[in-house]
């Protein structure tokens, strides 16, 4: 077995809604990114590339890379999916906490481990998301930003 752990956040600009998990959340702000800035999918990738000791996010899926500008994190996922399974490894469970003030994400966290277990093949009993809030410390505490982070077991298939 291995483990991983993952990272991401980024500030809020303009917009109407934010990318969580696959899912689209309304809210009163968007984020500035490269891609869709789905902090949900990149700290898991982050987390993944790690069990694998393959590097991060940003080695696979460059910002530099127009290919990947507005770019579906869930295409992200898939992708390192495939270099889960080509390695012989399927993934145990994933743990992932949300750190923001707003959006809310409870309601929205069913459809997000839906998604994201489906993109990785697995039950939806292997995929937790749940969400905290710096009480009001910190730029996710002033509505500056949202984070994301996520913990991964992976087991030899």
């Amino acid at each position: 077995m291995r483990i991983g752990q993952g990272f991401d956040v980024h500030a809020f600009g303009e917009g109407d809604h934010v990318m969580l998990g696959g899912v689209r959340v309304p809210h009163g702000q968007g984020v500035l990114a490269h891609s869709d800035g789905d902090v949900v999918l990149h700290a898991l990738c982050d987390a993944l590339l790690g069990a694998l000791a393959l590097g991060d996010i940003g080695k696979h899926f460059p910002p530099s890379d127009e290919t990947w500008r507005g770019a579906d994190s869930r295409v992200f996922v898939r992708e390192v999916a495939a270099m889960l399974a080509a390695r012989g490894y399927t993934l145990g469970n994933a743990d992932i906490t949300v750190i923001c003030e707003a959006p809310k994400v409870g309601p929205h966290a069913a459809a997000m481990r839906t998604l994201i277990a489906g993109d990785l093949g697995v039950d939806v009993d292997r995929i937790s998301i749940k969400a905290t809030t710096t009480e009001t410390l910190g730029f996710t505490g002033r509505r500056e930003g949202i984070a994301a982070l996520a913990t991964v077991l992976v087991l030899r298939a």
